[in-house]
């Protein structure tokens, strides 16, 4: 095991021993692969990952590992809208929020101090507190855009032209 990622380890192991399970091998490589992806993972994709390593682990262990992460502080499991559960990477990462297109399912991470306020000021107004807030907002990425002008361009460019002519019969 690389000597990377140390912190989030040791968070880890605490966390399995409190659980009263034993660190494996199996466990430790789904950790490593998962902390060297800064994407937002689903429990497949991590799989696919961890089998380019070693074949032998099984997608049920990819699962309950990736259950234990979350419960450990380390993931944490963030959703779309397409019905799919994705992880991101939770220990000491900044919040933020998402922008996700609809069509390629790129998405977009970002952060705003503004809408930060703003969500603080109307919490504060209802006098609400708030504990956990998602934001998402789902739209069409400019490389889909830029796609599908280049597609109508082609497609207006590529029609047969057809002229008419008329004949008089006398």
């Amino acid at each position: 095991m690389s000597q990377e990622f140390t912190e989030e380890k040791e968070v880890f192991q605490q966390h399995i021993q409190k659980a009263g399970l034993k660190r494996t091998a199996q466990r430790d490589l789904i950790l490593e692969v998962f902390l060297r992806t800064e994407e937002h993972l689903t429990s497949e994709d991590l799989y696919r990952l961890v089998q380019k390593e070693d074949p032998n682990i099984g997608q049920t262990t990819v699962y309950r590992t990736l259950k234990l992460l979350t419960e450990a502080g380390l993931a944490r499991e963030v959703r779309f809208g397409d019905g799919r559960s994705r992880y991101e990477h939770n220990y000491k990462h900044q919040h933020h929020d998402h922008m996700i297109c609809t069509e390629c399912g790129a998405t977009i991470e970002f952060y705003s101090a503004e809408i930060e306020a703003l969500q603080d000021a109307i919490a504060a107004k209802h006098r609400f507190q708030p504990t956990y807030h998602s934001l998402r907002i789902n739209g069409i990425c400019a490389d889909c855009r830029r796609r599908a002008r280049e597609e109508k361009k082609h497609e207006l460019t590529s029609q047969p032209h057809v002229r008419l002519v008329s004949s008089t019969h006398e």
